[in-house]
């Protein structure tokens, strides 16, 4: 590297001298074929700081690894403007930063040379400047001006850059014919001149320039020297419509990654990546999440409008970094900060969401008419009240969902800040189900120390309240007459108490409440020390506090029983409050060292510590009854009898568990990432996790990695392919761990309530073991082979990525049966269990069409995943098999519908097969020895499919003119299978005449009794092709000072659905140990539409 200049008076004499000097030094120390297109180097980011062009230049040598020479009196006192640059070529950044100065610049056997513009632009071979062209240069997509576009005459150096305006000026010589245009993040672009003065141009965004950096957990690389599997999701291509969390608008983007959830505006999502690698359920299945830095925060502090872009690491070599957190993917996500220059944005939109489909249900009268024709009547006789009562409807509603997000921001380059709030409100299609959100957020940055020291502080509150419904309202609107009223004369509701588990549903809504809140908060500091220029310092401090709070009451005149089978009616009202809290603290320390960084090589070491503490579970739930009036519902419990009040301290309250546990989290880490020539790149990685919640001989982990890859487009011997713009091969190996969704004491002996014993004229409580200690309980381990390849073609206008892993995860934990002669009690927490998953994925992205007002993208994904259990017993512990998915229909209490087997996936259908029905009409199964019965044995019971699915794809096609824009999302899947137990569980005809029926139960026999048996009657296909989001948008001609760009757009999700699927859709939850299983608990899917708007001041 070097840096010459001169300040002598001979202007000429003197430049002279330094070119000869630097050419002279060059070539002795550099190899010919580097010499070459310095100016064309790419630089991955590079950072100018308000100042002196001097300085910029010296920083842009020391980065880039280029030779500029120039004399010290042709820059005076030049200053720049503070910027930005991600992928920038050398020569891009060296226009910009000479922007409206009057200086050029050429390159000349590897060194780059600036010197004064002459005043008469004069092209390699003086020729003379004959007209001027002026234009302007605009967005394509957006319509926006773009300041500091690059025009240059084709094949010389005369040129300009456009203003804040987007207009330029240009002198060009009588004979060119061309002009170029470009400019960073933007498809460069070649107009001819002809006889025009005046040309415009509207430039394409490149999709692969702006997404070239990705964030690749404790730092961030360029995209072209990533060697593991990494999926960076821009914001553009988010889902829009009605959407609260992350998760949804990552549904369907990155190939491989499954996330389905019902059209509940309180549920959670279920996220599979690469198929289920566990034996638990929940958090255990799912991927670790990454919040600005903050590893375990929580997805409700993030509000969607702020995400600017969310990175999946999907293979082990990407994810060892995180350890023993890492099994299941990381998703890091990173939300705005504040660039220099005041700023306000505005984003929101109204929607509203109806019921997409629902269940075929029987009408009064065509109950009537089929009980008619079996000679059968209602019963008791008061049951016909000669109406046709549509529970379904009763019970839903049209949805109205808003959200609103305010931005404000400003600062200098040195000090800066952005403050943000969300509000957002949905109504769901169920009545009195909903669900409403604030998000307050505030970021300050800082930098002091001559810029040597960058602090950064984010404060982030999350508000939000839920009212929930029980599961009986979605099996009571199916099963309910449709003959009776919903009300009595006399204004009650009709009920029917002589049956258990039938109930009004009407007035399961009105008699019975549940509200909670969770209030989150997280604050994060971070100071980044630069100790040297190639050796920074980063400091992370982090705790995030949870409080949930709510309660539930059922009415004075309720039929409906709590966990005691206590019923409100007969307890004249029961409430119950509860709370708890959770506290996270995360401290994180990493040096960062990069001693080379040249044109040859690129050596990056991190090596970090991070400590953990968790305490959760710190609270308690109170229960009482006998209330006077359901004014005030569970708000006054002193309303209650004193004599009724519960402490219950050991509940869970759906999905949290009371009863305080702490867990510790201490590691080490580091990572090494060398390029050579940029075309060879290595990544070597490590991390050792100790945690508190394993057995005590086996609370440390070790977690390696190691990727490589080979970008093959750089080498010389493809040098002359023109249409072949990248391919570069990638292996990586790694081993990860799993201990997400731990309870913190489950190697630990427990001891609790085992009942109780007569002492001295009076029962005392006996405490007894509940849980047996395993000292050697060790983490489940995950080792992940992945290779892949990712190429573009045709100046990047069909590009992709193909990849194969094979994922072995093993130890897995599960509660197996052993001897009390040896243990306290009859099972025990022991690591055993092997399940193996192996897949192919396929990413593509294209722009057929690409002209100055019209561009047409497509993006597709493909993903096909092989899901296998190898592995459940070893010679201590015995398991041939594990029974699962127990819909409990009338008659079939305990009876199984899936089994965990070796040999066969997670979620595979293990029950009778159907045969038709004998003589009398009663539904018949085969036996094992192939002849027929109607009360099938589980030696009978036959393997019938699986619940996951061959394929996952999903296409997008977004087609831009001008101002206009529209993008329509296809998706779905294929090759699974879905039990319909709702169907099954309805299709009773012999309890027609108390339950009402499905339209497909006209064609059954009244008789058969055997009907709603689990077989793969109820088997169906799980296939769908699905219409999934259509937005249409609009980019306003804003001709104003005050309002920098509007945007208007109207979306509808979910517009149809492809399916042979008899139930209410087609997409079921595929986590957890029972995927596929569709059992009267699913809150019908929904169709909304949504009028939206952007605004920029």
């Amino acid at each position: 590297m070097m840096h010459l200049h001169s300040s002598t008076t001979g202007r000429s004499y003197g430049r002279n001298l330094l070119l000869a000097s630097a050419v002279l030094l060059t070539g002795m120390s550099i190899p010919q074929q580097s010499l070459a297109q310095k100016a064309n180097a790419e630089v991955a980011y590079f950072a100018v700081q308000t100042g002196t062009l001097s300085t910029a230049l010296q920083h842009l040598q020391r980065q880039a690894g280029v030779n500029i020479v120039y004399e010290a009196n042709d820059l005076k006192e030049s200053k720049v403007e503070a910027a930005e640059f991600r992928g920038a070529k050398v020569g891009e950044i060296l226009r910009q930063l000479l922007r409206n100065k009057p200086l050029r610049f050429e390159e000349k056997q590897g060194v780059i040379i600036l010197q004064p513009a002459p005043a008469t632009p004069v092209g390699s071979q003086g020729r003379r400047a004959a007209q001027e062209v002026k234009g302007k240069v605009t967005d394509t997509s957006t319509g926006t001006a773009l300041p500091g576009v690059t025009v240059l005459v084709k094949g010389t150096t005369i040129g300009a850059v456009t203003n804040s305006e987007g207009l330029f000026t240009l002198a060009v010589p009588a004979d060119a014919t061309t002009l170029v245009f470009s400019f960073v993040g933007y498809v460069a672009k070649e107009v001819t001149i002809g006889n025009q003065t005046s040309i415009d141009v509207a430039l394409a965004q490149d999709n692969k320039l702006l997404n070239d950096v990705v964030v690749i957990g404790y730092g961030s690389a360029k995209k072209g020297e990533v060697t593991s599997s990494i999926t960076n999701v821009d914001p553009r291509e988010f889902n829009r419509g009605v959407v609260a969390t992350p998760d949804q608008i990552l549904q369907g983007k990155v190939a491989g990654l499954n996330i389905t959830r019902s059209g509940d505006p309180n549920a959670t999502a279920s996220v599979v990546l690469r198929g289920a690698s566990s034996l638990r359920t929940g958090q255990a299945q799912e991927p670790f999440y990454v919040i600005d830095g903050v590893p375990a925060a929580s997805i409700n502090l993030v509000a969607p409008d702020d995400i600017v872009s969310i990175d999946v690491l999907k293979d082990a070599s990407a994810t060892a970094i995180y350890g023993a957190r890492a099994a299941n993917g990381v998703i890091i996500i990173t939300t705005r900060r504040q660039k220099p220059n005041a700023a306000v944005s505005y984003s929101g939109y109204v929607g509203v969401e109806q019921v997409s489909n629902t269940i075929d249900m029987l009408s009064g009268d065509e109950l009537r008419n089929y009980l008619e024709s079996n000679s059968k009547s209602l019963s008791p006789a008061d049951n016909d009240e000669g109406t046709n009562t549509d529970w379904q409807k009763e019970v839903m509603r049209t949805g109205i969902s808003h959200n609103h997000t305010i931005s404000y921001g400003g600062g200098s380059e040195k000090s800066a800040f952005n403050a943000s709030v969300n509000y957002f409100k949905r109504q769901g299609v169920m009545k009195t189900s909903d669900s409403e959100r604030v998000i307050g957020k505030i970021n300050l940055d800082q930098k002091t120390l001559k810029d040597k020291l960058q602090l950064r502080f984010t404060l982030t509150n999350s508000l939000l309240k839920q009212n929930l419904i029980s599961d009986l309202v979605y099996r009571n609107m199916f099963t309910h007459l449709p003959t009776t009223n919903i009300q009595n004369p006399d204004g009650t509701y009709k009920e029917n108490l002589t049956r258990t588990q039938y109930y009004n549903p009407v007035a399961l809504l009105e008699q019975n409440s549940e509200e909670r809140k969770i209030n989150t908060l997280l604050g994060n500091a971070s100071a980044q020390l630069t100790i040297l220029p190639n050796l920074t310092n980063t400091l992370s401090l982090s705790m995030q506090n949870e409080s949930v709070k709510g309660g539930a009451y059922q009415g004075r005149e309720s039929p409906v029983p709590n966990s005691n089978n206590v019923t409100g009616l007969a307890a004249r009202g029961l409430a119950r409050r509860y709370s708890l809290e959770n506290t996270r603290k995360i401290l994180e320390n990493y040096l960062t060292y990069n001693p080379l960084n040249n044109a040859t090589h690129d050596l990056k070491v991190l090596v970090g510590y991070s400590w953990q503490e968790d305490k959760n579970g710190d609270g308690f739930q109170t229960d009482t009854r006998g209330f006077v009036s359901d004014q005030l519902g569970y708000n006054n419990l002193g309303l209650g009898n004193p004599n009724g009040v519960t402490p219950n301290y050991d509940a869970a309250i759906a999905g949290y568990s009371l009863g305080i546990s702490t867990l510790r989290l201490i590691s080490l880490y580091s990572r090494v990432n060398y390029g050579l020539k940029d075309r060879y790149f290595l990544q070597v990685s490590v991390r050792r996790d100790g945690s508190s919640a394993f057995g005590q001989n086996n609370r440390w982990g070790t977690f390696p990695a190691a990727s490589f890859a080979w970008n093959i487009a750089r080498e010389d011997f493809l040098a002359g392919q023109s249409k072949l713009n990248e391919l570069k091969l990638r292996v990586g190996y790694g081993i990860t761990g799993n201990s997400l969704g731990f309870d913190p004491l489950i190697a630990t002996q427990r001891y609790s309530s085992v009942g109780t014993f007569y002492y001295n004229g009076s029962f005392i409580k006996a405490i007894g073991p509940t849980q047996n200690p395993n000292p050697d309980l060790k983490w489940e381990s995950t080792a992940m082979l992945n290779v892949g390849v990712d190429f573009g073609l045709f100046d990047n206008r069909l590009s992709g990525t193909v990849e194969y892993y094979d994922k072995r995860t093993s130890d897995l934990i599960w509660n197996y049966p052993v001897s009390t002669t040896q243990y306290f009690v009859n099972t025990l927490y022991a690591n055993v269990g092997e399940i193996s998953n192996k897949g192919v994925e396929l990413t593509l992205n294209a722009t057929p069409v690409q002209t100055a007002d019209f561009q047409w993208n497509l993006s597709g994904t493909l993903a096909h995943n092989v899901n296998k259990v190898e592995k459940l017993a070893n010679e201590q512990f015995r398991l041939d098999q594990v029974y699962t998915a127990y819909p409990g229909g009338s008659g079939q209490s305990g009876i199984s519908t899936q089994i965990v087997k070796t040999g066969y996936p997670i979620g595979q259908f293990f029950m009778p097969e159907y045969a038709g029905r004998d003589e009398a009409g009663l539904s018949l199964f085969y036996k094992a020895d192939g002849t027929t019965t109607g009360s099938p044995a589980l030696a009978d019971y036959k393997y019938q499919g699986n619940a996951q699915p061959t394929l996952l794809y999903g296409l997008s096609n977004t087609l831009s003119w001008k101002s206009l824009d529209l993008n329509f999302f296809l998706r779905g899947v294929t090759g699974n299978k879905i039990l319909n137990a709702t169907l099954a569980n309805l299709n009773i005809p012999a309890q027609s005449t108390a339950n009402n029926l499905p339209a497909f139960s006209l064609n059954e026999p009244y008789g058969d009794n055997r009907a709603n048996y689990y077989s793969n009657r109820y088997l169906e296909s799980g296939a769908y092709l699905r219409l999934d989001n259509v937005t249409l948008g609009y980019n306003l001609p804003i001709k104003n000072e005050y309002v920098k760009r509007a945007r208007v757009y109207l979306t509808s999700q979910n517009l149809f659905t492809i399916t042979k699927y008899r139930g209410i859709d087609p997409e079921m939850n595929l986590g957890g140990l029972t995927p596929g299983l569709d059992n009267n608990n699913f809150y019908p899917k929904t169709r909304s539409y949504v009028l939206g708007v952007n605004l920029e001041f």
